[in-house]
């Protein structure tokens, strides 16, 4: 009884290694904060399931069960959802606070995964996201990953091939630098909170796109939308103006956001992108419910 428990824990010590890098990818894989922590405990269970000592690269088979289980999740998701994914959609989004450093969550941050492109990946067809992830973002053979989509090598090449055409084509470029990123953000805070509608529009790029997602229950001037252009977006920062004062800076996926929580209480998280110190993108989460069930957990994500 005592070795079998011993043996237990040292598994269970070692799964906790790879723990934050299983959570990055299915997170990747999902773009749902409590379905990738779904998919790592599934992902514990299979392995308490396995004979750990016939495998010679641990992390390396956690890694391919966890694609497998998300891949099984997102076909399981397509086949519930009697409609394509809405344009409104925005993924749950990692909040930090602004100065937080820790080394453990560096897996997550190393090539932080901003809203944009986990907007694109949620376009893409269950094998063609998997393949992407998994080869482009960690490294992943294709000989591993062709067995989890069923396909040839080659097969599984030309899907994350096309992934990436798609990415690339839908992904803006952005300013790499946090404290050019900052400096916008905290200029559109100021024009919001003064209501200066001429401010507004020189901080949004001309082509900006506003994405934002109250769920399916909030209705009238929160309701979910997708807002095209400058005047437009400015407008509806200036509808909102009453909430910018509640606003503070935050890490919304590894640059700075916006997260408004009076007293505690999530009520939305924004994540911008900036490019040529204008903004050409902003993705609100407000969905009281998808809040509810993120809370402030995320910042532990």
């Amino acid at each position: 009884m005592g070795d079998g428990t011993n043996d237990v824990d040292r598994l269970a010590g070692r799964f906790e290694e790879h723990r934050g890098h299983l959570r990055a990818v299915a997170y990747r894989m999902l773009g749902s904060l409590p379905e990738a922590e779904d998919a790592v405990q599934e992902t514990w269970l299979k392995l308490g399931r396995t004979d750990a000592s016939a495998i010679t690269n641990l992390g390396g088979w956690l890694t391919t069960v966890v694609g497998r289980v998300c891949l099984d999740m997102l076909r399981s998701r397509s086949a519930r959802r009697e409609q394509p994914i809405d344009d409104t959609y925005v993924p749950d989004p990692v909040i930090r606070p602004l100065p937080h450093v820790d080394p453990e969550q560096e897996v997550l941050r190393a090539d932080s995964v901003g809203l944009a492109l986990l907007v694109v990946l949620e376009t893409l067809e269950p094998a063609e996201r998997l393949a992407f992830v998994l080869h482009d973002m960690f490294a992943v053979p294709f000989d591993d990953i062709a067995p989890i989509v069923e396909r040839s090598s080659a097969a599984t090449r030309q899907l994350a091939s096309r992934a990436r055409r798609r990415v690339q084509g839908a992904t803006p470029s952005a300013d790499p630098d946090p404290g050019r990123h900052r400096a916008v953000l905290e200029a559109f805070m100021a024009a919001s909170r003064a209501g200066d509608f001429d401010a507004l529009l020189t901080l949004l790029h001309p082509d900006v796109v506003l994405r934002a997602d109250s769920g399916a229950l909030v209705r009238g001037a929160a309701a979910s939308k997708v807002v095209h252009g400058a005047k437009q977006v400015a407008e509806q920062a200036l509808l909102f103006r009453q909430l910018a004062p509640l606003a503070r800076l935050a890490l919304v996926n590894g640059s700075p956001g916006l997260v408004t929580a009076p007293e505690g209480q999530l009520l939305s998280v924004m994540a911008v992108d900036v490019r040529d110190g204008r903004i050409t993108g902003m993705y609100i989460l407000s969905d009281p419910e998808r809040l509810a069930r993120l809370g402030f957990a995320a910042q532990e994500a």
